[in-house]
């Protein structure tokens, strides 16, 4: 094989490991974790609430619309449409909710997209936050960094990170996990207390898991919720939903 040779195939060798390369990176950065067949059916309209996904999956409740709304952080890697059930039911509660597509699927690329949001819906009073996992942390971030533009912070299944102190922000703030979680403990929760205010209500759910507070697909091996997601997800509204009547009541 002469030099010229060797050089096309050496060449040829590198193109196809760069190429593999960033196929795994683009695959990995768009990947998402699927909703489960439940959550996709939450995602039709009907007479209590109609579905839109543009430009971002939001819940529109047709009997009783309230001036509050709730724009909702999904989890890191997770696809919007597997909080669908949970959002769902807010909504048939009044409440208008929108959940945003973040960049890579990671909202910690861009917290503030709920300016994007409150600007697009002038018919709302006063907006929560929320979101669960790495999207609980980018709600309490984006409430930090926008003092005048939320009522209430509902943080699922995360903390707030050292940069966002709201601790001294007078408005209601819930923070749910469960008791056989990893990262989000008792430990790592209580060591961010000083960065909420004094009043937040911190409530642990007994048997809950981190992957329980979504509907998505995941393997057996991340599983280790004790109760049923059913049951999870009933303590989860009805924590976020006394959230929403509270900001809604004006207390």
């Amino acid at each position: 094989m002469g030099e010229f040779s060797r050089k096309k195939v050496v060449w040829g060798v590198v193109a196809v490991v760069v190429l593999g390369f960033a196929f795994w990176g683009i695959q990995w950065a768009t990947f998402a974790r699927p909703p489960l067949p439940e959550a996709v059916a939450a995602l039709s309209s009907d007479a209590l609430v109609t579905v839109s996904d543009a430009p971002w999956l939001t819940f529109t409740p047709m009997q009783t619309a309230l001036d509050t709304g709730f724009i909702f952080y999904p989890g890191g890697r997770v696809d919007p449409q597997a909080y669908a059930g949970l959002m769902r039911t807010i909504a048939e509660a009044g409440y208008l909710v929108v959940v945003p597509s973040m960049p890579i699927n990671m909202a910690i690329f861009n917290p503030n997209v709920a300016n994007d949001i409150i600007a697009a819906h002038p018919e709302i009073a006063q907006w929560v936050i929320g979101g669960h996992s790495v999207g609980g942390t980018s709600a309490a971030l984006y409430v930090a960094s926008n003092p005048d533009q939320a009522a209430g912070l509902a943080i699922w299944s995360s903390y707030p990170a050292d940069n966002a102190d709201i601790s001294d922000r007078d408005l209601p703030v819930i923070l749910l996990y469960g008791s056989n979680e990893i990262r989000v403990t008792d430990e790592s929760v209580g060591a961010r207390k000083h960065l909420l205010p004094p009043h937040t209500l911190y409530i642990k759910i007994e048997g809950g898991d981190h992957h329980q507070f979504g509907a998505y697909q995941l393997t057996s091996e991340a599983d280790l919720a004790t109760i049923s997601r059913e049951a999870q997800h009933a303590q989860i509204l009805a924590a976020t939903l006394d959230l929403l009547q509270a900001v809604a009541a004006g207390r």
